[in-house]
């Protein structure tokens, strides 16, 4: 490895030069590969030479930013379109109800609860208040609720709050009745799963060891502990996790009778599961005797149990098991042994949907539950109801739209109830409750929020082929529906992780669309489109088929008439953008500009920040020498080249987040600024006191008018026009 500097700035198309980077001729051999990385300085944030690189760019960023006439409009059309009043799924306790709510005009979501007891001096009435408001906590705004789960009883809740957009959390218990704190805080979480035990006195949950046993692995190393509330965490017994990969994540359930003890176990974010079920009556609370329900992490298995189950009795597994789209089997604890011998299928894998969620609820006759079963037909939602004890099904469930639902929670047993989310492009999201004496779900009566008027966006949805013939789908969302004439147009994907680009209410989305633009959504390979083999076949080495699913998709846009050649933008986010980045530096001539927010860039070295090490099952790992030609081959920081006229290219990072280290967009922007040739300039937006996740709601505005801004400027979109927004429709 060599390494010698050479101060070789870049030249800003409007301003002169950009902020002094050292150039280093530092090249290392890997498996026989020669790898450059003139910028692995900048990896380093707390270096002199890293805080005056970033702070020139933190000026040259204002500077830009001051001269953009839009920008107030786009905020203010943002704006309005993001104020709406949102609900999520309420949970059931007890004779408690708790959910997320937040109004229009609030930073974050408060947690709420309803049921009897609540206010002082109201007698035995039923009550309805505010139990926790991350913001009356910190009124900076920085403070998030990652996580919360009420007790069995209803009368406790564990919340779990992390400042700065670090995402990690302490974990407290808070008494509903009166609103204070009775246990912790508890350090070393992060969105842990909490299992409460019947009384409140106990929970188990997940929490990392202690930093100082393995420097630099402190996200790592996870257990799944047993808390008694009120001792001291250090004294809680490790249940699981020993002797296992320190990447592995941890899930963990506990039934609400307190019988049984499910824990999940996946390599990073790898899909393939190990789960487990112990019989919390057959031994010490502290050793509970977990036995494998499946092991090996090939397939992704998630349990439902309903409270009274007996060990001769049935429950259900939601598997991809002998089948990539999903279906669930039903088979009894004291069969483990067996394994899949002993399965029988209820709900069988359909051949033109991918199963994506599933709840088990009890009627009146314990005898028949039923199964609430969600799948994505074509990226589109569809609910059915399934008989689990003659194995079929009896219903379709009549939805809102054409759109995603998500956020399910059973209702109290023996109630036939569910909740769930509905949303699509122009809907924001709306909870709906299930009745199964009606087969029906309508609106929950809590959720009354008016939707702002969204008029002036049509959604189709498109198929074309791809490099290699493979079908892939895009939603198009425009002012009328059709390719009428070329306009700007904005594509996003992800394509990664398995995860689903369905149709969802997005204030950018319908923004871009209502000035007269088109935004276009792809479903890639590397998602969960169409099923795990979908997802296999864009991960690993086949992650190139993403990228050239997303240049197709791209020429689709322009072929068919919905945009032109220098009108086109792409924006992704974390793995979209890694996407976008490839995008960017494999056909950089198609991009008029690109946004790429909190992106992995350098696939060489990803794996040494952030959890990079619990994404090798995704992307794969450099040290293996088969797979590091792959990684090297697409990585988007070491295809910029000297002299290739880049499009216009705005990075976004925060510094609070642990995810995706920052130093991969300092890097691009380095190289991008030192190699382009093109008219537009490459800027670093660099935000304060946040992170990968949540984020409070007036810095998530921000964000999002900036960006659109940023590439309307570039593609002739003018800014919405000034004016009061329409009123909300009913």
């Amino acid at each position: 490895m060599t390494v010698e500097p050479r101060a070789v700035p870049g030249t800003h198309p409007a301003r002169g030069a950009y902020p002094r980077a050292d150039r280093q001729d530092l090249v290392e051999e890997l498996h026989g590969l020669r790898v450059p990385d003139p910028y692995r300085w900048l990896e380093d944030p707390a270096s002199e030479r890293t805080r005056r690189w970033s702070a020139a760019q933190d000026g040259l960023y204002a500077a830009e930013r001051s001269s953009w006439t839009g920008l107030g409009r786009w905020t203010d059309e943002v704006a309005a379109l993001h104020a709406v009043d949102r609900v999520r799924s309420p949970e059931v306790r007890g004779d408690r109800m708790f959910w997320l709510r937040q109004d229009a005009g609030q930073e974050h979501p408060v947690l709420v609860v309803s049921g009897p007891g609540l206010s002082p001096g109201s007698g035995s009435g039923s009550a309805e208040r505010v139990l926790l408001d991350p913001v009356a906590l910190d009124p900076s705004g920085g403070t998030v609720l990652d996580s919360w789960e009420p007790s069995l009883e209803g009368d406790l809740v564990a919340c779990q709050l992390s400042r700065g957009g670090t995402e990690d959390s302490l974990l407290q218990v808070i008494d509903v009745a009166t609103g204070t704190v009775v246990d912790g805080p508890v350090d070393r979480v992060r969105r842990s799963s909490v299992g409460w035990l019947p009384g409140g006195e106990a929970f188990y949950y997940v929490r990392h060891l202690d930093p100082a046993l393995h420097p630099g692995e402190e996200r790592y190393h996870r257990r799944v502990r047993l808390h008694r509330v009120g001792t001291p965490p250090e004294a809680d017994a490790v249940v699981f996790g020993e002797d296992r990969d320190k990447t592995q994540f941890y899930s963990l359930s506990v039934t609400p009778d307190g019988r049984w003890l499910a824990v999940t176990a996946t390599l990073g974010t790898g899909r393939g599961t190990d789960l487990y079920l112990a019989d919390l009556t057959a031994g010490p609370l502290e050793r509970p005797l977990l036995r494998p329900v499946q092991e090996g992490m090939r397939d992704a298995t998630r349990l439902h149990l309903l409270p009274g189950t007996g060990p001769r009795d049935r429950m259900w597994l939601r598997t991809d098991r002998g089948a990539p789209r999903g279906r669930v089997v039903a088979c009894r604890p004291a069969e483990l042994e067996l394994g899949p011998a002993a399965w029988r299928e209820v709900v069988p894998e359909r051949p033109d949907a991918v199963l994506t969620h599933f709840v088990v609820l009890s009627g009146p006759d314990p005898a028949r539950p039923l199964g609430l079963a969600a799948w994505t037909r074509a990226t589109v939602a569809e609910v059915t109801v399934h008989d689990l004890a003659e194995g079929r099904q009896v219903a379709t469930v009549p939805l809102p739209g054409t759109g995603a639902v998500g956020d399910f929670s059973a209702g109290p047993p023996g109630s036939g109830t569910a909740w769930f989310a509905y949303t699509d492009f122009v809907t924001p999201p709306r909870v709906l409750r299930f009745d199964a004496g009606t087969g029906r779900a309508v609106r929950w009566e809590r959720d009354t929020a008016r939707a702002p008027e969204t008029g002036g966006a049509v959604t189709r949805q498109i198929a074309f082929p791809s490099k290699d013939g493979t079908t892939v789908r895009m939603f198009v969302i425009s002012p009328t529906g059709r390719p009428d004439v070329p306009r700007p147009a904005l594509l996003t994907g992800y394509g990664g992780f398995g995860r689903t680009m369905s149709p969802r209410y997005r204030a950018q989305v319908l923004a871009w669309v209502r000035a007269g633009g088109v935004f276009a959504w792809a479903g890639l390979r590397g998602g969960g489109e169409e099923g795990e083999a979908w997802h296999r076949a864009g991960s690993g080495e086949h992650k190139q088929n993403t990228f050239d699913d997303f240049a197709a998709a791209a020429d689709t846009l322009v072929t068919a008439g919905w945009t032109e050649p220098g009108r086109l933008a792409v924006m992704g986010g974390s793995n979209g953008g890694l996407l976008v980045g490839a995008a960017l530096t494999q056909q950089p001539e198609r991009y008029a500009a690109v946004v790429c927010m909190s992106p992995l860039l350098d696939m060489v070295r990803y794996e040494l920040s952030g959890l990079g090490p619990s994404w090798t099952p995704e992307y794969g790992s450099a040290l293996d020498p088969g797979l590091l030609p792959v990684l090297f081959g697409y990585s988007p920081y070491h295809r910029v080249t000297p002299g290739v006229a880049y499009p216009a290219v705005l990075l976004s990072v925060a510094d609070g987040d642990t995810r995706t280290d920052p130093l991969h967009a300092r890097k691009m922007c380095a190289a991008l600024q030192h190699a382009s040739t093109g008219t537009g300039p490459v800027l670093l937006r660099l935000e304060r006191g946040v992170g990968h996740g949540d984020r409070a709601a007036s810095r998530a505005v921000a964000l999002q008018a900036e960006c659109l801004t940023f590439l309307a400027g570039h593609t002739g979109l003018p800014a919405p026009p000034p004016g009061t927004p329409a009123p909300p429709a009913p």
